[in-house]
C-alpha cells in the first residue's frame, strides 16, 4: 500500500469502463486499493440505476452510495422528498444527489432543473445528509436555491468543480466543500489552478469523477478511481505540501462531511 491513502470522494462504478481490467470489476478494484484508495463514494445520477449503485455500497465495504438525479437527465423518473427519503434511509447512502443545475448543456431547460434540485435540497434538509452538487453557467440560481431553500441547514459539496473564486467562498459560507477533479491537471486550466490555490485546505476534496474526466497523463482515457493519486498530486504541489498531507486532510475532510460513513 502507497504512503498516501486517498478517498475518491466522487465516482461512477457502475458506468466504468474495465477494458483495462480484462472486463472484471474486481481486478479493477484490486488495482484501486493498491494505488492506495482507501474509499470510494459512488454516485446515483437517476433513480432508474439507483439499484445497481446500492448494490455496489452493499457488496464493497470500501464503496459509500448517493442517490438523487443528475439535471442533465430529464428522461429519469423525478425524484419525490418521500422516495429520495426512503432511498437515504440505507446505512450505506450517504448523502443526496447528484443534483443541481447545469446551464451550459441545458440551458432552455431550467424550470425543471429547478424543481428538482429544490426535491433534493428539501430531502438534504430533513435526513441532514450531505447534498452533492453538480454547478455548471448557473452560479446564481445555484447559491440562491440552496440559501432560500436549505435555511442555514444544508451541507454539502461542489462537486467537479470549475465557477470562478466568488461562488467558491459563497459556497463555503453556506457550509459546502469545494471537490477537485481531473480537470485541475488540463493544460487550458490555469483559472481554476489558481482558485484552488486560494482556498482553504479544511475545504478541499479530490475525486475523479469517473469514468469521465481522467487527469493527466492519462486525458482522452477512461478514467477510475485510481487515477485521484493523479489529482491529489497535482492539488498537492498548487497548494505546496506534500501528497501525504494533501491526501490525509482531504480523507479526513470527506470523513467529516460525508459523517454517516464508517472508516
Amino acid at each position: 500500500m502507497p504512503a498516501a491513502t486517498f478517498v475518491d470522494s466522487h465516482c461512477h462504478l457502475d458506468r466504468l469502463n474495465l477494458e483495462a481490467h480484462g472486463g472484471d470489476f474486481s481486478a479493477m478494484m484490486a488495482a484501486t486499493e493498491e494505488a492506495g484508495v482507501s474509499h470510494m463514494l459512488c454516485i446515483g445520477v437517476d433513480l432508474e440505476t439507483f439499484p445497481d449503485v446500492q448494490a455496489l455500497a452493499e457488496q464493497y465495504p470500501q464503496v459509500f452510495a448517493s442517490v438523487g438525479v443528475h439535471p442533465l437527465y430529464k428522461e429519469s423518473r423525478e425524484p419525490s422528498v418521500a422516495e429520495l427519503l426512503e432511498r437515504a434511509a440505507h446505512p450505506k447512502v450517504i448523502a443526496i444527489g447528484e443534483t443541481g443545475l447545469d446551464y451550459f448543456y441545458a440551458k432552455e431547460e431550467r424550470e425543471w432543473q429547478k424543481r428538482y434540485f429544490i426535491a433534493h435540497i428539501e430531502a438534504a434538509r430533513q435526513t441532514g445528509l450531505p447534498l452533492v452538487v453538480h454547478t455548471r453557467g448557473a452560479k446564481d440560481d445555484t447559491l440562491n436555491l440552496l440559501r432560500e431553500h436549505g435555511g442555514g441547514e444544508v451541507k454539502g459539496v461542489l462537486h467537479c468543480f470549475t465557477e470562478d473564486l466568488d461562488m467558491a467562498r459563497q459556497a463555503i459560507e453556506l457550509g459546502f466543500y469545494i471537490s477537485i477533479s481531473g480537470i485541475v491537471t488540463f493544460r487550458n486550466a490555469e483559472s481554476l489552478r489558481d482558485t484552488v490555490k486560494a482556498l482553504p485546505m479544511e475545504k478541499l476534496l479530490i475525486e475523479t469523477d469517473a469514468p469521465w474526466l481522467a487527469p493527466v497523463p492519462f486525458r482522452g482515457k477512461p478514467n477510475e478511481p485510481r487515477f485521484v493519486a493523479n489529482v491529489a498530486e497535482c492539488v498537492a504541489e498548487l497548494k505546496g505540501v506534500s501528497i501525504e498531507e494533501l491526501a490525509s486532510i482531504t480523507a479526513d475532510n470527506f470523513f467529516t462531511l460525508f459523517n454517516k460513513a464508517q472508516r
